[in-house]
């Protein structure tokens, strides 16, 4: 595949994910007309667990079995779905679906903020270190906790500590799953199906009431469970392991978008000015916190060619040849003068 094909895959992959990623904002608002909070996070976990798990096996792929594997998924399913799936359905209790959608683009920023304090960022730029004040500028700007009509409460809080637990996951996913052998539909079916025991454990604590869900609400659920949940955790789970975490959360630039359309065209949400200005900060300080300078190639004194990389400090070096190659020999003569032919190189 040549990289004009790669990369336009790639980018109608990020298209899909941020359009189906931003409607979960509307049909978690849909469908809490109907459910509790728990509920909600239960019932697209176990949908998506199922849907995932014969998505699995359709493809003959299995769920991993190795120990070691299960303890890592289940760290994960915590930290991007248990916990981020809990926190956006209470805080959309009291914050409207494109509120949170502008609220989760704070993601990449908060991922950039933890590799601060955890010393993986290194050589942090002072753009990148502008966007990153710009950013929680901008956040401020939405919750203006200055003003009784800002958004700042329980609920906005609740989906910026939904935001932190994305940029946790996405950051341990890529290190400790992604790219470690195991396919991703695998991965992705077996974080659902830990979720799914997760959240189980957790009903009692306000998801046991009776319930009466009207069609929208089911059908919500549904949507939310099978799209939202499972065709948007694989595709996430393909980007982390094709382009790495920082790509990943780079998808919650394009929430603000979807949600506040959707939010405003099929709910009827109002928009205030103050948001919209805060979403345009926002915006742009991830812009800002996304410029990367090119690796640098140069030559050194003996002829050794060396690759710098901005985000990484290791340096891969060439040995200089010392004298002319021997000719290779596919072929290697035995004792009794028979040929020996070596088996073929597997990939």
């Amino acid at each position: 595949m040549n990289g004009g094909t790669r990369s336009l895959r790639g980018g109608l992959r990020v298209a899909v994910l941020a359009l189906l990623w931003g409607s979960t904002f509307l049909w978690t608002e849909l469908a809490l007309r109907g459910f509790s909070p728990l509920q909600v996070t239960f019932v697209r976990c176990v949908l998506g667990a199922l849907a995932l798990t014969v998505a699995c096996h359709a493809t003959g792929r299995h769920l991993p079995r190795s120990v070691t594997v299960w303890r890592r998924i289940v760290v994960a399913a915590f930290f991007c779905n248990a916990l981020p799936f809990a926190l956006f359905s209470l805080g959309q209790q009291t914050v409207g679906s494109g509120l949170a959608g502008v609220l989760n683009a704070t993601t990449p920023l908060w991922a950039l903020a933890i590799n601060l304090v955890l010393g993986t960022e290194r050589g942090l730029r002072p753009a990148r270190l502008a966007g990153l004040l710009l950013g929680f500028a901008g956040t401020l700007v939405i919750l203006a906790p200055w003003q009784s009509a800002g958004a700042t409460g329980w609920g906005a809080l609740a989906i910026l500590g939904a935001a932190t637990s994305y940029a946790v996951a996405f950051t341990y996913m890529q290190r400790a799953l992604a790219g470690q052998g195991t396919p991703t539909i695998s991965l992705s079916a077996a974080q659902l199906i830990a979720a799914s025991a997760l959240t189980a454990l957790a009903m009692p604590a306000g998801g046991l009431e009776p319930i009466d869900p009207g069609p929208a609400a089911l059908s919500a659920a549904v949507v939310l469970g099978l799209l939202c949940t499972a065709a948007t955790f694989h595709l996430t789970y393909r980007v982390i392991n094709d382009e790495g975490a920082t790509n990943a959360a780079a998808v919650g630039y394009l929430l603000p978008v979807t949600s506040v359309l959707l939010g405003t065209v099929l709910l009827g949400e109002s928009l205030n000015v103050r948001v919209v200005l805060g979403m345009a900060v926002i915006l742009t300080a991830v812009a800002m916190t996304r410029r990367h300078p090119a690796p640098a190639t140069t030559t050194t004194p003996a002829g050794e060619q060396t690759v710098e990389s901005p985000s990484t400090p290791t340096r891969q070096t060439a040995p200089p040849k010392t004298g002319p190659a021997k000719p290779a020999t596919s072929n290697t003569a035995t004792r009794d003068g028979a040929t020996r032919h070596p088996a073929p190189e597997q990939t």
